[in-house]
């Protein structure tokens, strides 16, 4: 500290000065500031760096979507470590992340009543829309949320009350454009159940729907109903309609399915899509696959075999009569293909299908089923994006079902990422997440 501080004569008089003489008025705090500014402009930095990641020029509001990508990733890493400290499994702190920040208790408007209920043991959320006047009966959506079979929903791990927001402003929007009931079911989830679980409840909730006294109940056309669902809920839903066409009792009770950007294989994992889009958010590669080892049960030990196709090798002899229907070359059209390769390995991993057999099981694979089963589905609608790793699947569906007979509308978004329907309010609001959500219900409201 300095020694003169304050003291000056002035005409024989000793004036005591406010600021220290020997040291410029400021410089401690001017200092303060800068290293703050310096710190500030690293944080900065760093956060840059984490949220940037390269993107095609033709994605939907691609700095948007930077941001969703890193807040997820961020979740994911705080699941993760969650996990690690052996606090919960990183599927359950993940979907208790995701629920929290936008979990909804059922909520009815002036145009929309909802109900949470149960079909047959299983949590369901009804929303009833407006009657026409001129339609004593109304028309009805079954929809299965998507969420790699493992996250949003909030009744299966958290509070019976809540359903992820994104969803319920979906079906209250359908429920309101198209005058219908929307039955949202609430099927459990990884790690609680394991497939084939999940199916058998969609499958259960859906049976009991379409009893003659509960359609009754909510005055549903029977000739009128929808089975639909988004990425894993696509692929509930597929899975859905083809095991209702072997069912005497249920053939013809779905007039349509609408699959959105469903997941429908696991046997090949470098399809161009998945090629294309190996590291595009909000999907990339490795999440899906392991997605699949979870759903199945599986260990992590057989990821990195099965993202080279290691599981599906020529040495392979349980994938053999399979192949044939995954064939993409033939499949796809060559605006798709352009100049990707197929990736099938000579020898490869045979235990993997021995430990996970559910891998070809068309319950879990929709897209490998038999021509017989398809030609029996009814009138279907796919929408697909250009970057999202699902985007072959569906493609190469919509192509099977018209070689089966099937009437369907595929409708194709080239701006388009996974995910992006339910993308449609603030602050996740994207241009194709509204476009593809009018698209779907216009669909819908023409042929339902």
């Amino acid at each position: 500290m300095s020694s003169c501080r304050g003291q000056k004569v002035a005409g024989g008089l000793r004036v005591v000065s406010p600021f220290p003489l020997c040291q410029p008025a400021g410089e401690p705090s001017q200092g303060k500031m800068r290293s703050s500014c310096v710190l500030l402009t690293a944080l900065v930095a760093l956060a840059a760096y984490y949220v940037y990641i390269p993107l095609p020029g033709s994605v939907s509001d691609p700095w948007k979507l930077m941001l969703l990508d890193a807040t997820f990733r961020g979740a994911q890493q705080v699941s993760n470590l969650i996990h690690y400290l052996g606090l919960s499994h990183h599927l359950l702190a993940l979907n208790f992340i995701i629920v929290s920040f936008g979990k909804k208790s059922a909520w009815s408007s002036a145009q929309v009543k909802v109900t949470d209920t149960d079909f047959d043991g299983v949590e369901v959320r009804v929303f009833e829309g407006p009657p026409k006047p001129e339609e004593p009966l109304k028309r009805s959506v079954v929809y299965i949320h998507g969420g790699g079979w493992a996250l949003a929903s909030a009744s299966a791990s958290w509070s019976p009350s809540d359903e992820i927001r994104y969803y319920d402003e979906l079906c209250t929007a359908m429920a309101e454009e198209l005058n219908a009931v929307i039955v949202s079911i609430e099927y459990r989830l990884v790690p609680k159940v394991y497939f084939p679980e999940q199916i058998h409840d969609v499958v259960r909730a859906t049976k009991y729907f379409l009893k003659p006294e509960v359609l009754q109940k909510y005055m549903v056309d029977p000739g009128r109903i929808c089975i639909s669902g988004d990425s894993a809920g696509g692929n509930l839903a597929a899975a859905l309609g083809q095991q209702f066409t072997q069912d005497a009792s249920l053939k013809n009770k779905l007039k349509l399915q609408a699959l959105i950007y469903p997941v429908l294989q696991a046997l090949d994992f470098n399809t161009p899509s998945y090629q294309q889009n190996v590291n595009t958010p909000i999907l990339p590669r490795y999440v899906m696959v392991k997605y699949w080892v979870d759903y199945f049960k599986g260990n992590y030990d057989f990821v990195q075999a099965m993202i080279v196709n290691n599981h599906t090798s020529l040495d392979v002899e349980e994938a053999a009569a399979v192949r044939a229907r995954l064939n993409w070359t033939s499949l796809l059209p060559a605006s798709f293909t352009k100049n990707y390769k197929p990736v099938v390995q000579t020898t490869g991993n045979a235990r993997i299908v021995q430990e996970l057999p559910q891998l070809l099981d068309a319950r879990s694979a929709p897209l490998i089923a038999d021509q017989a089963v398809l030609q029996l589905l009814p009138k279907t609608y796919i929408l697909t994006c250009e970057h999202d790793v699902l985007r072959d699947d569906g493609i190469m569906y919509a192509k099977r079902l018209e070689s089966a007979g099937v009437e369907v509308t595929l409708d194709h978004f080239e701006d388009g990422f996974h995910g992006c329907m339910i993308f449609t309010s603030w602050p996740t609001n994207f241009s194709v997440g509204i476009r593809t959500r009018n698209s779907y219900i216009k669909w819908l409201d023409q042929n339902l």
